[in-house]
């Protein structure tokens, strides 16, 4: 996985009327924490970290630069963006200081390529999961799975076990779980004519031509 490098400084954490004046001057509150890591509060340039983060699937490694001796060189994931509801700006991260030589636990997204023979008969492609979880070193990571469904007939399933892992990445999980699947083509049925309600009589049928008076037509 590559790594990108953003700028990040150390600042004072504080009120949200602290953090809302940190981004009117084009920045970012975050926080950088790990398991051997006390909680640092920082804060990123907006638009270097929006333009390289924001949108993106899956984890994602950083390395920070910084003037602070403390900070500089650590490698986190970004774990967590928080957006604004109304612009999408991104207005807070979270990141996780990682050991370049120690295997961790992430999700990674799923693409599904190729269109399944049993769409082409009329069946449609249901994806159950949209990630997985692997285990890996963080270099490793991978950003996102291929997940081939040109072969899928119509009540075919593929499973996380068909996954092919690049060498030194390993799936987590408990039971062969399906991925994606072909479902049959739902057919409607016939609507049916309701019936009358109870105690409401049924309208008439339509008048009957006139019948011939008894004993025909008078000569």
């Amino acid at each position: 996985m590559e790594t990108l490098e953003i700028q990040a400084d150390a600042r004072e954490a504080g009120s949200k009327q602290k953090a809302r004046r940190l981004r009117r001057s084009g920045k970012i509150p975050a926080v950088l924490y790990g398991p051997k890591t006390q909680p640092v509060s920082l804060e990123l340039n907006a638009k270097e970290f929006s333009t390289r983060f924001a949108g993106l699937q899956g984890s994602h490694l950083v390395r920070l630069k910084s003037a602070a001796n403390a900070l500089a060189e650590k490698v986190a994931l970004v774990k967590a963006m928080q957006y604004h509801p109304l612009t999408g700006d991104v207005v807070h991260a979270d990141l996780y200081e990682v050991d370049l030589t120690a295997k961790l636990q992430v999700h990674v997204p799923l693409h599904f390529v190729g269109k399944a023979a049993g769409v082409t008969r009329g069946g449609v492609l249901q994806p159950i999961v949209r990630e997985i979880e692997v285990e890996c070193l963080p270099l490793d990571i991978p950003a996102f799975f291929d997940v081939e469904v040109s072969g899928l007939d119509i009540g075919d399933s593929l499973h996380v076990e068909d996954l092919q892992m690049p060498s030194g990445v390993t799936a987590i999980f408990d039971s062969n779980f399906a991925l994606v699947t072909v479902a049959t083509p739902t057919v409607e049925e016939a609507p049916v004519a309701a019936a009358p309600a109870e105690g409401v009589a049924a309208a008439p049928a339509a008048p009957a031509a006139e019948e011939k008076k008894e004993g025909g037509a008078k000569a």
